[in-house]
């Protein structure tokens, strides 16, 4: 960020609520207007676009009354609009871009956007990778622990993993979740899931292996119940808590695109 740039957080401001807001008074000037009253369409037409986008006006511009200095010592008070940084950045994109620093500031608003996005795709990466490392980890733990419930033969352990799915996920087996989320035969379904969608697997994962340890389940039927039990608890949080069920979740792309997009990010945030 240069000097230019950096003087919108210069004239930033803390209120009493520890919120950050923009003097619509010191604004205007910064974005090259000779007056205030010629900054005021310009306002008027970033107050429609937050009206479109379906944001509250009255939160993003604030209609206040400030004490501003007229001459060395006087004061009067006068007419101006709070700012949010999201107000800020509509002002700016319905400003005048033949103005020198409108459209510098455009280019610096377009390069945060995309920063924040990079973040918020990073941040969503690295929880799906580490999830479902760790769900590598525990599935290991889950077999073990359903091998020693008796769960030995190939399909008998193939119809204890539908188990889990089928109650999670509204009776779908392995074949008719990959048929809902359109994924492949040769995809695997812990490799398409978001970090929501990981995050209740793994707490299955956990739970099931904890309880067939814990209540020393040493037949295949009553792990398979056990399995089911815990499936059924999972399903009813999700739904106490409103959330979207497991089988209206959409698929994401393989964890292993997200690992490489982990890395490139990584150079774009730290750089």
């Amino acid at each position: 960020m240069n000097i230019k740039q950096n003087i919108f957080e210069k004239i930033k401001h803390i209120n009493e609520y520890w919120n950050e807001y923009w003097s619509a008074r010191e604004f205007y000037k910064v974005l090259g207007y000779t007056e205030y009253g010629k900054f005021l369409p310009t306002v008027k037409k970033a107050k429609i676009s937050c009206e479109n986008s379906l944001q509250s006006v009255k939160e993003h511009f604030s209609q206040v009354r400030d004490m501003v200095l007229v001459g060395s010592w006087a004061k009067r008070e006068v007419e101006n609009i709070h700012l949010s940084r999201y107000a800020c950045y509509l002002i700016i994109q319905n400003a005048d871009p033949k103005k020198e620093m409108v459209a510098l500031w455009q280019t610096y608003f377009a390069i945060q956007t995309r920063k924040q996005e990079i973040n918020e795709q990073f941040l969503e990466d690295s929880r799906r990778v580490e999830l479902r490392k760790e769900m590598k980890k525990h599935n290991v733990g889950l077999a073990e622990a359903a091998k020693n419930a008796w769960v030995k033969e190939p399909i008998d352990y193939a119809i204890f993993q539908n188990y889990w799915y089928m109650w999670l996920y509204a009776w779908l087996d392995s074949k008719g979740i990959h048929k809902k989320k359109w994924l492949k035969k040769s995809q695997k379904i812990l490799d398409h899931m978001w970090s929501e969608e990981l995050a209740a697997n793994l707490f299955r994962a956990t739970q099931a292996e904890a309880k067939l340890k814990r209540e020393n389940i040493i037949w295949k039927e009553k792990a398979n119940d056990a399995h089911m039990e815990v499936w059924k608890e999972v399903r009813e949080t999700i739904k106490k808590l409103w959330g979207t069920m497991p089988e209206e979740l959409s698929a994401s792309d393989s964890v292993k695109k997200a690992e490489k997009r982990l890395n490139n990010n990584k150079k774009i945030l730290w750089n």
